[in-house]
Parts: structure tokens; sequence; C-alpha cells
């Protein structure tokens, strides 16, 4: 493949996540004509309902509304309990939504709601709801509190190369619905597997042609795989994220020992603290950020990461893409789905306690590149952005 004319780029999530989503809810108007029956279908079948299980719905309503009532009348035919599905804005939804679950919740407190939703086994995120509805942010509670799962299919998360939200056109739609329906789960699954066990007792070391060269170990933290596996076996694991299973899948997730993080990290051009930034390098020591240099607007990164405290001076996360389905296009390139196609990396600075990390704080700073390397002691798994073939898929 042609070489990628920008090697990586940056998500600042604190800054831009609002402002995100509202750009985001204008694409949620699905202009091809998607088979809503396979979807629905298709993430049931990921779900692995139980009998009896309890399962709720949040969403803007909209273009996904079809898939919500197939939903509805598959959840019950497997012999789990719709409880039916929140609406997370102001504008009228259908009422066969509104449930007497649904109706018993409204105008509860946060700290109410999430009582209220204690009872939930899954809760289906659907386009328009996130963290920022009090709804989302109670199911969210529950998964703190050790019960349950979710699932969110966003639809949303591409990216030009410049770092750029993508408008979500037809063509992303068919995108994401081919991904969806046809990822091997099994071969990706099993592929994470092997990578999580060749991680667990080696050093890992990431490097691009900009600079990059940073080392780590994960000891017996847990390695998140969204390997598409929504079963009630995964409202059993230790990690929020664990219990928040992306579909469409493809990454491993993990929060390196915060002590043996070491090296550098050079980043593209990028807005930090609301200025452009150039040839900006981070060094780390012991997993905290004790060198910064730049060519240009050094002191709006020293700004940023101080404001942000003691998350901000911290690596947070380690995370790669395995979905071949989900690899940046040849013809006319763009990044899918929060970049988690095969041979992506993100560095990312900030809070990992989501990710059973020792950081707290709140900030975080996703860093995504395209033309990585990574070696898992000698052996190389990631070669300038193309994961290998390791015989399982």
């Amino acid at each position: 493949m042609k070489k990628l004319a920008l090697s990586s780029f940056i998500l600042l999530i604190s800054f831009c996540w609002l402002a995100c989503q509202k750009k985001e809810a204008s694409t949620f108007q699905i202009k091809s004509f998607p088979d809503w029956e396979a979807i629905a279908t298709k993430l049931l079948e990921r779900s692995d309902l139980e009998t009896g299980e309890k399962v709720i719905l949040m969403a803007q309503s909209g273009s996904f509304n079809p898939l919500i009532f197939l939903l509805a009348k598959k959840i019950n035919e497997t012999g789990a309990i719709y409880l039916g599905t929140f609406s997370v804005d102001s504008s009228s939804s259908p009422s066969a939504w509104k449930t007497d679950f649904i109706k018993q919740a409204k105008g509860k407190s946060k700290e109410d709601l999430t009582h209220h939703l204690m009872q939930v086994d899954l809760g289906i995120m659907l386009p328009g709801a996130n963290p920022l509805h009090v709804e989302y942010a109670a199911m969210q509670d529950v998964l703190k509190r050790d019960k349950g799962r979710t699932i969110h299919f966003h639809w949303s998360g591409a990216y030009e190369l410049s770092g750029e939200m993508r408008e979500i056109d037809s063509a992303i739609n068919e995108h994401y619905q081919k991904v969806f329906l046809e990822t091997d789960y099994l071969k990706l699954g099993s592929l994470q597997r092997s990578f999580e066990a060749a991680i667990r007792n080696q050093w890992i070391t990431v490097t691009t042609p900009l600079g990059t060269n940073i080392k780590f170990t994960i000891g017996n933290r847990p390695v998140t795989k969204q390997d598409g596996d929504a079963s009630s076996k995964r409202g059993q694991l230790r990690n929020l994220i664990d219990r928040e299973i992306e579909l469409p899948a493809g990454a491993i997730r993990v929060a390196p020992i915060e002590e043996t993080v070491e090296g550098t990290i050079a980043f593209p051009n990028a807005m930090w603290n609301g200025l452009q930034v150039e040839d900006l390098v981070l060094t780390f020591l012991a997993g905290k950020v004790v060198t910064i240099k730049a060519k240009r607007g050094v002191e709006a990164v020293k700004a940023e990461l101080e404001t942000a405290g003691t998350a901000g001076h911290s690596f947070r996360e380690f995370a790669m893409g395995f979905n071949p389905l989900l690899g940046i296009p040849e013809n006319k390139p763009w990044i899918p789905y929060y970049g988690y196609g095969a041979g992506l990396v993100r560095l990312s600075l900030g809070d990992n306690s989501e990710l059973g990390g020792n950081v707290e704080g709140g900030y975080v700073r996703w860093n995504f590149f395209t033309d990585a390397t990574v070696r898992v002691g000698q052996e190389v798994w990631v070669e300038d952005g193309k994961l290998l073939n390791k015989g399982n898929y």
C-alpha cells in the first residue's frame, strides 16, 4: 500500500467529546438502505442472551428506529426480557419505547436511576447515546458496581487521515455494515488471545519513523479483547472496559505497568491546548513525562499537561487493532471506527483506572499511529503499520 502521508493523528477526548457528539448527531440519518434484519440478528447472536436476562436500549430517535423495533421483538423471542428504550434527547420517540420500566425512570436523579438500572443485564447503546446523557452515565455506574454489560454500537468514529472527524455517508454505512456482518469473530478472538499470551511476559516495544521508541511490560494487568463477544461472561470480567463491548470489534487494550514505561513518543503536528504544535517529542521514565520538546508550541503542550495534573503527565494505554476489515482503505484512505483496524496502534496519555491501571484524574488523550512497528520481545507483530500474518487471520 502507498505510504500514508500522515503517520499518525491525535484525538483529544477531553476537549472534543461534546463537539464530536454534536457533529455525529447529524450523521445518524442513514442514506443507504441497511439490512436491519441482518444487523439485529447479528447483534443478538453476539449478545448470546440467556433466558430471563433483562435488556434495555438507549438511542436517539431517527433512522435507527427500524433496528430498535426488530431488536425489541427478537429479544423477547430469545426468552430474554425487553425492558424498553431510553430516548436520550428531547425529541419525541415512538410510544412502543415507553414501557412501564422506562416510565418509572422518568425524573429520577442519576443515583436513583442507577439503582433502577441495577436489574439490567445488558444495555445496548445505539447511535446518539453517549456518556453525557444521564441514562448512559447511570448505566456506566451499574457496570462500575460489577453488574451487567453494555454493547457500544455507535456507528461513528470515522476520521480523515488529518484527524478530522468524517461525515458518516452512505459509503461508510455500507462499509460498517459489511465489517459488522462479515468479521470472522472466532478467528479475531483467536488472534487476540495469541497476542495476549505473547505479551504477558515480554517487553513490548513500539517505534515509528518519526522517532517514537517506547517500551513497557504489562505484568498481570487485564488485557481487554474487543473480539465481538458480548455474552454474559463479559459481565464477570474485572474491568469497566471489559464490560463495554465495541461492535464493530477489533482492538486489544491494556494499561502497562506504569513503572516499566520508558522511552519517547514522537507526535505529528497537532493541536494542543488550542494551539498548533510541531515536532513534539515526549520522553517517559517510569511512566511519567520527564521532558517535553517541540520545534513550535512547546508552551501549549506544557499548559495542557499542567492543567490535567498527574494524569496529563502519565502514560495511559497501549491499544492495537486486529480487524483486517477495519484497515485503512487503499483507495481514498480514511481511518474507520476509531482506528481499530489491523496494525493501527494507540499510545495514550491520562487516566487508566477503567483499564485496571493506577492513574486517575479524568484526563485522556488518544494518539493513533498508522505506521508503527510493534515488537514483542524479539518477535515483530506489526511492521510499518501492517499486522503480520501469524497464521490466525
